[in-house]
C-alpha cells in the first residue's frame, strides 16, 4: 500500500489489516464469452514453471550471509511481535483471507487499464508497465474490492506475471492505481525509483506463501512481509527499487528488500509438518519486506485447504527469533 489506512489488527484471529467488503462488479454475459476459450490452467500449474530464475533475489539462500552490525537495535522495534499469517481458509468480513492469484494459458485475451486515482490511494500509472494485461474479467480481487484490492493472473504458457494494485473492473476493462508486468525469465528491476503493485516495486506473487507448495514439501523462496511505518526506513536495497514516507530510523529499521530470517538454531520439531515447511523457508530464504502494515504479517494465498487453528501454531514465533541479514555498510 502507499498510504496504510489499516485499523491495528488482532493477532489471535486470521484477519487481514484492512476491512474487506464486496465490490467486484458484475461481467456481461459478452463479457464472460471474451474470455479464454478451453483452457484448463490450475493454480497448481504455477509450480510447474520456473518464477524467475533460480539466482534471483527472491530464490536466493542467505542462510549463511552473516548479520548485520544493527540487528539488534532494528529487531528490538518489533521484537515481541508475532509472526501473522495474513492467509488461511474461509473468510474475514466477508473476503477470502489472502492475496489471490488466477493461473491462465497463453490464449488468454488481453484487456487494456485505466490508471486512476480513487478515495483509497492515487494514480501512479506514470510508474507503470502500459499493458495490455493478460488478466480475466472473472480474475478474483483481493477483498473482493476493499483494501489494496491487488489482482494476480500468472501467464503458465508465456511465463508472465501480471499484477494490479488498488484494481477494479469496469465492464470490459480493469482500472488501478498501479500495474506491473514480470517476465518470469528474467531477472530484470522495475525502473529506479518505480513503483509496482506493491510498495516497494516487487514482484509479489513471488514472495506468497501459497497451499501448492506446502503440499510439495518445499518453499523455495523468501516470503513477503509487513512492517508498522516506525519500522520501515524511507528508503530501499536490492532487489527492491521504490520507497514510501516511512518513518523509521537509519540503523533502527529496515528499508523496502532487506530481509530477516529465522535463527538457524530456533527448534521447529514440535511444529506441524505444513508449519515445518514454512519455517525452514524461513530460514533459508528469509523475510523479505515489502510494504507497509501490521508487524511480522508474512503473505499467502487463500486457499480452503489451509487448516486456520494450524496456522495458528505460527503465533509462538515472534521477531525476537530472527536475525537481520547484513545490508549495512
Amino acid at each position: 500500500m502507499r498510504n496504510p489506512i489499516c485499523l491495528p489488527a488482532l493477532f489471535f484471529t486470521l484477519a487481514v489489516a484492512c476491512s474487506k467488503e464486496n465490490n467486484h462488479q458484475n461481467i456481461s454475459a459478452a463479457g464472460v464469452q471474451n474470455q479464454q476459450q478451453a483452457c484448463t490452467a490450475t493454480l497448481a500449474d504455477a509450480e510447474n514453471i520456473a518464477i524467475f530464475p533460480a539466482n534471483n533475489a527472491w530464490n536466493t539462500d542467505i542462510s549463511a550471509r552473516p548479520v548485520d552490525a544493527y540487528n539488534t537495535a532494528i529487531i528490538a522495534g518489533f521484537s515481541t511481535w508475532p509472526v501473522k499469517t495474513d492467509f488461511g481458509s474461509g473468510t474475514w468480513l466477508g473476503a477470502p483471507i489472502g492475496i489471490p492469484y488466477v493461473v491462465v494459458c497463453g490464449s488468454q485475451q488481453k484487456y487494456s487499464v485505466k490508471f486512476r486515482a480513487n478515495g483509497y490511494d492515487g494514480n501512479y500509472g506514470s510508474e507503470s508497465d502500459k499493458g495490455p494485461y493478460a488478466i480475466p474479467l472473472t480474475a478474483p480481487i483481493e477483498g473482493n474490492g476493499s483494501g489494496d484490492s491487488h489482482v494476480i493472473a500468472i501467464d503458465k504458457d508465456s511465463g508472465i506475471l501480471y499484477e494490479l494494485y488498488n484494481a477494479s473492473l469496469n465492464v470490459d476493462h480493469w482500472e488501478a492505481s498501479s500495474g506491473a508486468i514480470f517476465h518470469l525469465n528474467s531477472n530484470a528491476l522495475r525502473p529506479k525509483g518505480w513503483t509496482s503493485a506493491d510498495a516497494a516495486g516487487l514482484p509479489i506473487f513471488a514472495g506468497l506463501v501459497r497451499y501448492e507448495e506446502v503440499l510439495k514439501g518445499t518453499i523455495d523462496h523468501a516470503i513477503r512481509f509487513t512492517l508498522a511505518s516506525n519500522n520501515v526506513y524511507p528508503g530501499y536495497i536490492y532487489p527492491a527499487r521504490h520507497k514510501t514516507s516511512s518513518t523509521g530510523l537509519q540503523h533502527a529499521s529496515l528499508p523496502f528488500g532487506a530481509r530477516i530470517r529465522l535463527k538457524a538454531n530456533y527448534d521447529i520439531s514440535t511444529f506441524s509438518p505444513h508449519n515445518q515447511v514454512i519455517l525452514t523457508a524461513m530460514k533459508k530464504y528469509g523475510l523479505m519486506l515489502a510494504d507497509i502494515g501490521t508487524n511480522m504479517y508474512i503473505s499467502g494465498a487463500p486457499d480452503e485447504r489451509w487448516n486456520n487453528d494450524e496456522l495458528r501454531e505460527l503465533l509462538r514465533v515472534t521477531g525476537s527469533n530472527f536475525e537481520v541479514v547484513k545490508f549495512n555498510p
